[in-house]
């Protein structure tokens, strides 16, 4: 990208101690002093994008980091719970149509797009802002197989099915997950757009209630059909929750399925498969499958 995109302006990043620029999508004319007074204050009200020139970020506040991207590995998933959010891939290694709810910089989305070649990707995002942010991150353009849809979540999913093998959902803000999609209407429409064989992978953050409360949402809407997997360096909380009946699954057979994975991508997939395992044992000794 050019250092001067049009339609954004550059404040360098001096006045907070660090190296790099600060971009805002502001008419070049806009007061600088002004901005950099609603950024310290927290009341600036668009996302924003930090650039030190090695790692680029996308910003809701100064204090809230959203997604960020090494600018030497673009399409590599650098935080740990996005890599975690690809354990989809033991249960469908070859998926059709992978939803994700919240694009954020696109991290899941670009590795998706860029990495399971068969399959249609479509992310669905309710601010414009961030969508605007698209190619700071090196998104791909919309084609066959990727689609961006501006909407809200809860209005997309009360619409018409429309089969997914998995939906990844990562939307947040400062207090967690967005609080319009913490309703068992929201979760059970989830469930109504995967396939019978589909998973929904949720990013479950914040406080620890408010975590708690959607756990137990999902639990209901899937019938108890879910596993957890702490993320203990993010702070997060990993939900894989399946509309197979057929759950648990085999876990011994996804050994060799995770195995090959490992051999297709960078991630632990033998490791998260242990911690599934554990995951529904502790469950079933509590009594709840």
């Amino acid at each position: 990208m050019s250092l001067s995109p049009p339609g954004w302006l550059s404040i360098p990043a001096s006045f907070l101690q660090e190296s790099g620029q600060i971009w805002l999508r502001e008419p070049e004319g806009k007061n600088r002093q002004l901005l950099i007074k609603q950024l310290m204050d927290g009341i600036y009200p668009h996302p924003f994008v930090m650039d030190d020139g090695k790692v680029r970020r996308l910003h809701f506040s100064l204090k809230l980091v959203q997604s960020e991207m090494r600018l030497d590995a673009p399409d590599e998933l650098a935080v740990f719970y996005t890599r975690a959010m690809m354990g989809f891939l033991l249960f469908h290694p070859i998926p059709k149509h992978v939803v994700i709810i919240g694009l954020g910089g696109g991290s899941l989305t670009k590795y998706c797009y860029r990495n399971l070649a068969r399959s249609r990707v479509t992310s669905v995002e309710l601010m414009e802002g961030v969508i605007a942010c698209r190619d700071w991150f090196q998104i791909p353009p919309d084609d066959e197989r990727l689609k961006i849809v501006q909407a809200d979540a809860a209005d997309y999913f009360a619409a018409e099915p429309d089969g997914a093998d998995a939906i990844l959902l990562d939307a947040y803000d400062e207090e967690g997950v967005a609080p319009q999609l913490c309703t068992l209407v929201f979760y059970a429409n989830l469930r109504a757009h995967l396939k019978p064989r589909g998973v929904l992978v949720a990013n479950i953050s914040g406080h620890s209630l408010t975590a708690e409360t959607h756990i137990d949402l999902i639990r209901k809407a899937f019938d108890g059909r879910m596993v957890v997997v702490d993320v203990v360096s993010d702070g997060n909380r990993i939900v894989y929750a399946f509309n197979d009946p057929g759950f648990p699954p085999d876990w011994q057979r996804l050994t060799r399925s995770a195995r090959e994975l490992e051999g297709k991508h960078p991630f632990e997939f033998t490791k998260l498969l242990r911690d599934m395992e554990r995951s529904a044992q502790r469950d079933k000794r509590k009594g709840r499958r």
